[in-house]
């Protein structure tokens, strides 16, 4: 660590000019603090009616909302979907105003004098059954867990008051009191449904809006999905329990009424989500993920038959965020029909794949993003999500990946690869090839990456993959005289053999000008655990560049579809609206030309038209938006042609371009000692903000967001601030 801090400077402290930043005026910045405030206020005041419902004042209300808005046309049912889903719905909306008034292309070094902890960044839990956890996640743990055990102790003091007051034998009332109870965990459980689908929206506007990924809230699905199957499941078992008490437990599973709940669609909607529950516990999702992952396609019937359960109007509770997750799944479904071309891949020696995809000149990303993949000859059904290892300023019309061989899905595939031979212009009839689909790129909104002036990432083996992004954005942002703060980039980079480090020779392939360094200073510090020296070959790095196997595995497809919702945000906006609007005029015409007419009562039916007009508006109505959209992508697509990426690849031939291999200190025999690195850091940098990224195994995670939170503790004013960021992604 003395030898590597010894380089003078790893971090300079001169005030350099690529950082610039844009001035916004008075009226814009009021419009957006405006906008912002009313998206809150409408966000606070819907979390606070669920939370408070079970209170007389909350219900009171409610009822006087229901008396006035149940006379419209809508019903009862229209009265539950305001009251409930309208709010999250609205926020949507509001986003894509928000998103498409502010664009938030331009970023800038935050003018603070003195670095201050944010609530995202700090890592208050570093280790548990939650994993590492940030103090604003801590927060809304709490939250949840407070609403649970507020509401149970609320409806269970409610019922014991209401069954005192009856006048029948205590075992009716304790059936009564069982089923009361049932009930009401089951309200617990719909309200909990109404955020459960609202992570798994895979290019959902709110996630753009608050600039939390995919990636990221995935496992707040996981949290969210544990607490509602265990209020669904404790609602069933206590109605099971009063029927089979009362001798009536195959009678009551196996009714299905008309006015009122329907048991056995609940029985068969519980059945389901336990299914999907079991074998997403980590266990099994870990040892046995085909498993884990067709049964999760069980959603489907899980949400269709709770809505025949509890029927339209009790359905509308959760209506908004299962609507957003429909828009989302219909639109990836559009994006994956295409097949899109490979234009190179190529088989490391170190066990990594490299595959290179065409994609249009508009199709945005940054360089944190990822991509699901489909290879066909594989699988029909698996998606596998992969960081995007080149920056989006690498050129115009394609986009890498690097996949590591660690199970059977990328063994195939990197037998496929090996088995094409090195002269692609060979026809050879049984030549295999590789049929590829792609739904994304998903990411954060803004690049964060780039708002650190002091940045440390930290990798563990293949994730690496994404900081070679990183570090081509940065190095193409300085050379093209682009908004880029950081100055001062350190990577750990932890392997377990000294032939992974071939993987640096990706990023030489970037032919990047060597002049950026003239604004940025990048140190490699690589700790190889597994070997304790260095091998007897010489040129390891470059070794790579000799060795791999190569070829061009064009297929008959076309490029990257745009239609993704983190693409154009003018037709994602419009797609949201026709589809939306057009769900309640579509549920408004049914509801007065057939359900009233026809005097349609039965509680499941009407459940069931309730979600096939959902369904029907986004197939029919936001499929028409699609399909202008893909014909408004293709033309724009067309009008522009691959020379601005000949040119760019002409200027940096004609550059002198960076050699990272230069720039490695290999430590052999150890893991990286992240108390001396951090420490030495915060000793002689001063007060900064310090932007640390990792991208590795849940082990590597918690021992750097350890170390993150230890310093940040222990650290007196004049110290650094270390601001932990996760870019892992854990299905």
């Amino acid at each position: 660590m003395a030898e590597l801090l010894a380089r003078e400077p790893l971090l300079p402290k001169e005030k350099l000019s690529h950082g610039s930043g844009k001035t916004t005026s008075f009226l814009p910045s009021l419009a957006r603090l405006g906008l912002k405030s009313l998206m809150w206020a409408i966000f606070l005041v819907w979390v606070a009616a669920i939370f408070f419902f079970p209170t007389e004042l909350v219900k009171s209300l409610f009822s006087r909302w229901t008396k006035l808005t149940e006379q419209t046309v809508f019903g009862l049912t229209g009265s539950f979907f305001l009251g409930f889903s309208g709010p999250i719905l609205v926020i949507a909306l509001l986003a894509f105003v928000y998103i498409i008034a502010f664009p938030r292309d331009d970023f800038k070094k935050k003018s603070a004098r003195l670095p201050r902890f944010r609530l995202w960044t700090f890592p208050v839990i570093v280790d548990g059954p939650f994993g590492v956890v940030s103090a604003a996640e801590f927060i809304g743990i709490v939250l949840f867990s407070a609403y649970v055990l507020w509401t149970i102790i609320a409806y269970t003091v409610e019922n014991r008051s209401l069954i005192s007051k009856l006048l029948f034998p205590s075992n009716i009332k304790l059936y009564l009191f069982l089923e009361l109870t049932g009930l009401r965990l089951g309200l617990i459980g719909l309200f909990c449904l109404a955020f459960l689908f609202l992570p798994v929206a895979r290019g959902s506007i709110l996630l753009r809006l608050i600039d939390i990924p995919f990636e990221h809230v995935t496992r707040y699905h996981v949290w969210l999905g544990h607490l509602t199957m265990a209020m669904f499941t404790l609602h069933g078992l206590f109605y099971v329990i009063s029927w089979a008490l009362q001798g009536r437990l195959l009678h009551e599973i196996l009714e299905w009424k008309d006015i009122g709940i329907a048991n056995l669609p609940g029985v068969i909607s519980l059945a389901a989500g336990l299914l999907m529950w079991v074998t997403s516990l980590h266990p099994v999702r870990k040892n046995y993920f085909e498993l884990f992952f067709y049964t999760h396609q069980l959603y489907v019937i899980f949400v269709v038959f709770l809505a025949l359960h509890v029927g339209d109007f009790v359905f509308s509770i959760a209506a908004g965020a299962i609507f957003l997750f429909v828009l989302d799944r219909f639109l990836r479904f559009c994006q994956s029909r295409t097949t899109v071309n490979i234009l190179s891949a190529a088989c490391h020696p170190c066990g990594t794949v490299e595959l290179v995809l065409s994609k249009p000149a508009n199709l945005r990303y940054n360089a944190l993003g990822f991509v699901f993949l489909q290879v066909r000859e594989l699988s029909w059904l698996q998606w596998h999500p992969f960081s995007v290892s080149s920056s989006p300023m690498d050129g115009k019309h394609h986009l890498s990946i690097l996949i590591k061989v660690l199970g059977e899905w990328t063994g195939r595939l990197r037998d496929i690869i090996s088995k094409v031979p090195e002269q692609p212009q060979i026809s050879i009839p049984s030549q295999p090839k590789i049929t590829a689909s792609v739904e994304g790129p998903y990411g954060h909104e803004v690049p964060y990456h780039l708002m650190y002036e002091n940045l440390i990432l930290v990798a563990g083996g293949i994730g690496i993959s994404p900081f070679f992004a990183i570090i081509s954005d940065i190095c193409r942002r300085i050379n093209e005289g682009k908004p880029c703060v950081p100055k001062n980039v350190l990577i750990i980079w932890a392997v377990k053999k000294s032939k992974e480090l071939s993987l640096l020779s990706v990023l030489n392939d970037q032919a990047i000008s060597s002049s950026c360094f003239n604004s940025l200073q990048l140190d490699i510090l690589a700790c190889v655990t597994q070997e304790s020296e260095a091998p007897l070959e010489e040129g390891i790095i470059n070794a790579d560049e000799n060795s791999r196997s190569s070829s061009l595995l064009t297929t008959s497809g076309s490029r990257m579809s745009c239609l993704v919702g983190t693409g154009n945000n003018i037709w994602s906006g419009i797609y949201f609206a026709v589809s939306t609007f057009g769900f309640v005029l579509l549920y408004g015409l049914v509801e007065a030309y057939y359900i009233v007419p026809s005097a349609i009562s039965a509680w499941w039916y009407r459940g069931l038209l309730f979600t096939i007009c959902m369904v029907a508006s986004v197939v029919i109505l936001g499929g028409s938006v699609v399909f202008f959209w893909h014909l408004w992508e293709k033309h724009s697509s067309s009008a522009r042609s691959t020379e601005d990426d000949e040119k760019e690849r002409t200027l940096r031939n004609e550059t002198t371009t960076a050699n990272f291999a230069s720039m490695l200190t290999t430590q052999y025999g150890r893991r990286p000692d992240f108390h001396d690195l951090f420490g030495s850091f915060a000793k002689t940098k001063g007060s900064v903000d310090v932007g640390v990224i990792v991208c590795g195994p849940p082990g590597l995670q918690t021992s750097v967001a350890k170390e993150c939170r230890s310093q940040n503790i222990r650290g007196s004013w004049n110290q650094p601030v270390f601001h932990f960021n996760s870019h892992s992604f854990d299905l």
